[in-house]
């Protein structure tokens, strides 16, 4: 039976779209929901899922074509060449007649503007078998880490590139035999699994933690996952070895001092390609703007008293914790209205000034600093923006922000006063032309009316290009934002 594959619902206001590539090609054989091509839109990178099992026939919408919704993309011969488990369905033919087949497995799709990356992880040797969708190996790239699935059930031949070595998008990163060499019996999957297993929850735990696990003895039982659904992730891990280390070091104390060599206490680890592009991206950011950074204070009494009053109602109502970040939001995306070169950037000798606000929040994760883009922040509720933050937050600590959800930021806030800070000065996140540092809140002295009181109190950073913004627009900017959240009621009122 003939099944028609079609261009989905792409979102608001959205029309078409751009194939930017095909995982499947006519002929191969896919499981229901196994991911066929991948479509670019203006705003967001859309996945198409096979509406059933069986075997690709013509691809009508090639890669690089454009297509509207509910375009005719390909057709799907549905239950031929299907297999009744959906792992088995991307195994050759070839596997159910006995014969072995060489595959090659490739460095799959890295996402826009990602070129390369460097091979972290193999979680298979050669001569291991494995299950079709098993874990191979894992990628990282200067902004997230891919796992690389294996096509189809079989034996891992050949390692092309081995651990820290750089891959390009669309490279060769092994062989494996498929068919006769093809795991059969359940056992020999029970190594894989034997970690999560261990743990005591349905959890998948993420793979270099579980290699890290069997390769240092290490009981998953004993290792308090943070990734999502209480997964263990490999900083995890990380952290259980280092902490039994900590304790033996008092009883060592009172043995006789011996000379060590300065290496012996010494670890010398490679920067991940996220660490890199983090080095990279600040100083760049240093080297190419005119930063500058103003500073202001901002007495917190009125936003603390609104949030107390409503805190309860709105997460009853809304579901989500009425937090700061909304009226900082808020407060930012009225002020940007105001000076609008703050929420501008700078293309050769032209400044292109942004008519919306995509609000980046930095989020600290055990891999680095990343900063997920709330978009039309402008546009949004208080409730929206918060669920926004809280969501976007939970994927950036759980390592899985896509890079679409990264990009085209238009202004960002970053709080350190989550982790104590009271102050400091932001660099800026390129191409933008300003950022917000919030800070630790703290009761401190203040001449109100003549007379002295105790105010819970924040400074308040701004940090921006010289370039395009002048010294009179970056501290209307922080006095409007001041303003804003002194008296909330201002946003209302959109004054």
């Amino acid at each position: 039976m003939s099944v028609e594959v079609r261009v989905p619902t792409l979102g608001e206001s959205v029309t078409e779209a751009t194939v930017a590539t095909w995982f499947k090609k006519p002929g191969d054989a896919v499981a229901v929901d196994e991911m066929l091509c991948e479509l670019e839109t203006d705003k967001v990178t859309v996945e198409v899922p096979s509406p059933a099992a069986g075997t690709l026939g013509e691809i009508v919408a090639a890669e690089g074509t454009t297509v509207g919704v509910d375009a005719l993309l390909a057709t799907l011969n549905a239950g031929e060449g299907a297999a009744p488990a959906p792992k088995a369905a991307a195994a050759p033919a070839a596997a159910a007649s006995g014969a072995s087949e060489t595959v090659d497995i490739m460095v799959p799709t890295l996402g826009e503007s990602v070129t390369e990356a460097t091979v972290a992880t193999w979680f298979k040797a050669v001569g291991d078998s494995f299950e079709a969708d098993e874990m191979l190996c894992e990628l990282e790239t200067d902004k997230v880490s891919v796992e690389v699935p294996a096509p189809a059930a079989g034996t891992l031949t050949a390692i092309i590139a081995n651990e820290g070595d750089t891959v390009a998008a669309g490279g060769k990163l092994a062989e494996m035999s498929s068919g006769a060499g093809a795991a059969s019996d359940p056992a020999a999957a029970a190594p894989a699994a034997a970690p999560a297993a261990s743990a005591g929850k349905d959890v998948e735990n993420a793979p270099s933690a579980n290699k890290l696990m069997a390769e240092k003895g290490v009981d998953a039982a004993s290792v308090t996952g943070t990734g999502k659904d209480g997964r263990i992730m490999k900083e995890d891990v990380l952290n259980a070895l280092n902490k039994p280390a900590a304790t033996p070091a008092p009883a060592a104390a009172p043995a006789a001092p011996r000379p060590v060599a300065d290496a012996a206490r010494e670890e010398r680890v490679k920067m991940t390609k996220l660490r890199q592009t983090i080095a990279r991206r600040l100083k760049e950011s240093q080297n190419t703007a005119a930063m500058l950074t103003t500073y202001n204070e901002v007495d917190m009494t009125e936003v603390m008293a609104l949030r107390k009053e409503y805190k309860d109602l709105f997460e009853k109502k809304h579901g989500v914790r009425l937090g700061f970040m909304s009226f900082f939001t808020k407060a930012c995306c009225h002020a940007l209205k105001e000076v609008p070169e703050v929420n501008a950037e700078i293309d050769g000798t032209d400044i292109i000034y942004k008519n919306y606000v995509n609000m980046g929040v930095a989020a600290g994760t055990p891999q680095g600093l990343v900063v997920p883009v709330i978009r039309d922040a402008d546009s949004m509720s208080f409730a929206e923006i918060e669920k926004a933050i809280a969501e976007k937050g939970k994927r950036a600590r759980d390592g899985k922000l896509s890079m679409a959800e990264m990009q085209g930021g238009t202004f960002t806030i970053s709080n350190g006063g989550v982790y104590g800070s009271l102050m400091s000065s932001p660099i800026l996140n390129p191409p933008q032309s300003g950022i917000l540092g919030m800070h630790k809140i703290q009761d401190r002295p203040m001449a109100i009316n003549g007379q002295v009181v105790i105010r819970p109190m924040m400074y308040l950073a701004l940090s921006y290009d010289h370039r395009i913004v002048d010294g009179k627009g970056a501290v209307t900017f922080l006095v409007r934002v001041k303003e804003a959240l002194e008296d909330p009621r201002r946003l209302l009122m959109d004054l």
